[in-house]
């Protein structure tokens, strides 16, 4: 029976969604963090190869993304997100084996045996733990594709429109704390245990998280631990949805995936998240990288986990980019697709700074990673927002279908920006290219940050060209 006091346990839920962003992005990032230092010269790989990787992830993930949403719809949020998390703990396991699978492959018998490869060996290696790294990211981007639908989808039915941007920037800012916690955790442990072991260590951690959200969640009418005043609270707004909205057998049956592509408001959503989310995935992936090769700088040395986490601390500032949709609406009064679509304007001009990042970076590299660390924040910011438009224009039944089909979007955009990097970085270093007074690889990440710091203009005014004003979907 539930009391009149009102409960927060929506905050709870929030809370646990905030801990499995953070897994997510921490499962993501072990990678980029052993690439340079462990496992590019224990498996003779170019930047070529760690493009590849990275593209062909962006892209399974895409490809998983479009069915993820209509998977959570259909298995219900519960079981959704248990085998969402618990497909990709066990991907982010699985890459511990890649070395002992290149072992076998190649018929070397240890670590010290593959980095002595030479010639046609070498080839061999870097071509066998190649094929098995991309199973191992294929597993984990099946698993993965499945959190971001189905937080969203926990967002819509736990909190009411006016605090959903927040709600979300609270969530998504996993992701810059699990880029936070990475750098000073992942490379001791792979420099102390291995990073075989990194990659068990950290991918464990989603289990865990597995049980308390089994324990934890239910539908907020049927949780015990949400009140009657505070389930008075979460569907504040509900009646003024349904209404909105469609006719109740709508509301029930929700929608199939190629339906949702006839409306210009998934095509809005496409938009802002294929020219964007790319960008986000590949200050992710390469930074440690760029460290390295413009700087000198490891992942393991402590500047080099100081640089990343000051990066991703800045980051956190994108916690204030969920409220300001909140607080345009308190002053204005304006609908919330209006007042996030200000705010989104807004947050597109800070990534501008990043074409900065090269210039100053020759002085110091505190400036590249500060500049890169505002672009990262106004992501942040940009998609916590974006996210919270679905909500607005979409019914809940509707809303992990179409925020997979945005996800997809992302994925495929990040495809084309990590195949392309890796691909710009490795013939920038061999034919020593020049652009903008830059040589080698100093031109290719030029290049790089230019093509970022633009994308979220461009994408807003598409944005804006689809969808002009508060159109609800009916």
């Amino acid at each position: 029976m539930k009391q009149n006091q009102k409960t927060n346990f929506r905050w709870v839920m929030c809370a646990l969604l905030f801990a499995a962003t953070t897994i997510n992005y921490l499962d993501r990032q072990v990678l980029s963090l052993t690439f340079e230092e462990f496992i590019k010269p224990e498996f003779h790989w170019t930047d070529a190869h760690y493009g590849t990787i990275t593209a062909v992830f962006s892209l399974c993930y895409a490809i998983f993304m479009l069915f993820a949403g209509r998977l959570i719809d259909w298995l219900g949020t519960k079981k959704g997100y248990t085998w969402a998390i618990g497909v990709w703990s066990a991907g982010a396991c699985l890459h511990a084996v890649c070395g002992l699978v290149t072992r076998y492959g190649t018929g070397l018998e240890s670590s010290a045996a593959l980095l002595q490869a030479t010639g046609d060996t070498a080839v061999l290696v870097a071509t066998v733990s190649l094929w098995a790294f991309l199973v191992a990211r294929c597993v984990l981007a099946f698993g993965e594709a499945g959190n971001f639908p189905a937080a969203i989808k926990v967002t819509a039915e736990y909190f009411p429109k006016k605090d959903r941007a927040f709600a979300t920037s609270v969530f998504n800012s996993g992701a810059s704390i699990g880029a936070l916690v990475a750098p000073l955790t992942i490379p001791p442990l792979a420099k102390h245990f291995g990073w075989e072991m990194a990659f068990v260590i950290i991918g464990s951690l989603g289990f865990v998280w597995a049980g308390c959200w089994v324990f934890l969640y239910d539908e907020p009418r049927r949780s015990r631990f949400v009140s009657k005043g505070e389930l008075e609270y979460i569907e504040s707004d509900k009646m003024a949805d349904d209404a909105a909205f469609h006719p109740e057998e709508e509301v029930k049956k929700g929608v199939s995936i190629w339906k949702c592509f006839t409306y210009r408001q998934t095509w809005s959503l496409i938009a802002g998240k294929g020219l964007t989310d790319g960008v986000w995935w590949f200050f992710l992936f390469w930074t440690p990288s760029y460290l390295k090769a413009q700087f000198d700088i490891n992942t393991s040395d402590p500047k080099g986990m100081m640089l990343i986490f000051t990066l991703y601390a800045i980051v956190m500032l994108s916690l204030l980019g969920g409220k300001l949709p909140t607080l345009i609406i308190r002053r204005t009064g304006w609908d919330p697709y209006r007042s996030r679509m200000l705010a989104m304007l807004l947050f597109a001009f800070f990534p501008l700074c990043v074409l900065l990042a090269q210039p100053l970076g020759q002085y110091s590299p505190w400036w590249p990673i500060l500049l890169i660390g505002v672009g990262c924040a106004a992501h942040q910011s940009w998609s916590a927002n974006i996210f919270s438009t679905t909500g607005d224009m979409f019914p809940k039944p509707w809303i992990a279908t179409v925020t997979g089909i945005g996800g997809m979007a992302g994925g495929i955009g990040s495809f084309f920006i990590q195949k392309g990097a890796g691909n710009l970085f490795t013939y920038a270093d061999e034919v020593q290219m020049h652009f903008l007074g830059y040589v080698g690889k100093s031109a290719g990440y030029e290049i790089a940050f230019i093509v970022c710091s633009v994308a979220y203009l461009l994408a807003w005014l598409i944005m804006k060209a689809l969808v002009p004003k508060y159109r609800p979907v009916v």
